[in-house]
């Protein structure tokens, strides 16, 4: 069989990857009591860093910084940054299972996108798939207009972002490798990082009693006995989990491997139901499964028509 084309392998990756990029974020979940959302952002993306380069260097793959798009790779790390500062701090307020399922809005957000600036050709099956993925969401927030907790939307933020900067990426993929490309957002992270560090590391801002805003503003450095190796484990996860994401889409057909991405609902979902006592009730599950059948539907329709734009790229 084909490296190119091992299927069976590519699926093995995909689902190994999603089981440790759930392991991530029920360690996010759990050190928010107790960290600084930034400070981890620091400590993880240093460490996968270094993970990334050193697994470059012992595969003896090319290590290249520099990027043929400045301007689009700048905007694409700013998407990427702030997307997922709103996924973690989703954390904060909504059970692991929910924050993920709602998330995978990323496919039609993508599939909307590729239209508008792309000048993709849509079908009316797909924005059939798109209208019964946002009907999902409407189902999992169940939204009181006069008593809504809006932060119940930052993981629908966290896809919005997500979603530009593939489209980017779908832009730039053209002269720049992946490898380029995340370290391009490591370099930028880590500058960020350090920037806000020394506007509101010192914790001054920290007077709203809210969880998310604790989690934004708390001071950094303080529980290191207890967080150091937390926030170290978040970067050993994300880059082994990058690894795995890229090894599948490398030696197996996206279309094959893409809709396996999903998986990600049920180790979510199985981690807040044993470690943060979340279970879900019937309408986030009712949710969940309109999400996934319109996403899974989606990439049907891609491969039908040979036409890559969500499955060509992993949404994790």
């Amino acid at each position: 069989m084909s490296t190119k084309n091992n299927n069976p392998k590519g699926i093995i990756f995909i689902l190994l990857a999603m089981l440790v990029f759930s392991v991530q974020d029920s360690i996010m979940k759990y050190i928010y009591n107790f960290a600084s959302l930034y400070e981890i952002y620091l400590i993880r993306t240093l460490v996968s860093f270094v993970i990334i380069l050193l697994f470059l260097k012992l595969t003896k793959k090319p290590i290249i910084f520099k990027t043929q798009y400045p301007l689009l790779t700048f905007c694409r790390v700013i998407l990427f940054f702030f997307g997922f500062s709103f996924f973690y701090i989703s954390l904060t307020v909504l059970p692991l299972g929910t924050a993920t399922a709602l998330f995978f809005v990323t496919p039609f957000l993508i599939t909307i996108f590729a239209k508008f600036f792309l000048k993709e050709q849509i079908g009316p099956r797909r924005w059939l798939a798109v209208l019964i993925g946002f009907i999902g969401v409407y189902v999992i927030l169940n939204p009181n207009f006069s008593n809504f907790d809006y932060m119940s939307l930052t993981p629908i933020l966290c896809a919005l972002c997500y979603s530009l900067s593939m489209i980017i990426i779908k832009l730039t993929s053209e002269k720049d490798s992946v490898y380029t490309q995340t370290f391009s957002f490591y370099i930028g992270a880590i500058i960020i990082s350090v920037i806000f560090y020394f506007i509101i590391g010192d914790g001054l801002y920290n007077t709203i009693d809210h969880p998310a805003s604790e989690f934004i503003f708390r001071e950094w450095f303080v529980n290191l006995e207890i967080s150091m190796w937390l926030m170290v484990a978040t970067g050993i996860t994300a880059s082994l989990a990058f690894i795995f994401v890229f090894t599948a889409y490398r030696i197996a057909s996206p279309a094959a491997v893409s809709p396996f991405e999903y998986s990600i609902l049920f180790w979510s979902s199985l981690s807040g139901w044993l470690f943060f006592n979340e279970i879900p009730d019937l309408k986030t599950v009712i949710g969940m499964l309109l999400i996934v059948c319109g996403g899974i539907y989606i990439f049907i329709r891609e491969k039908v028509q040979d036409q890559p734009i969500v499955t060509e790229k992993p949404l994790r």
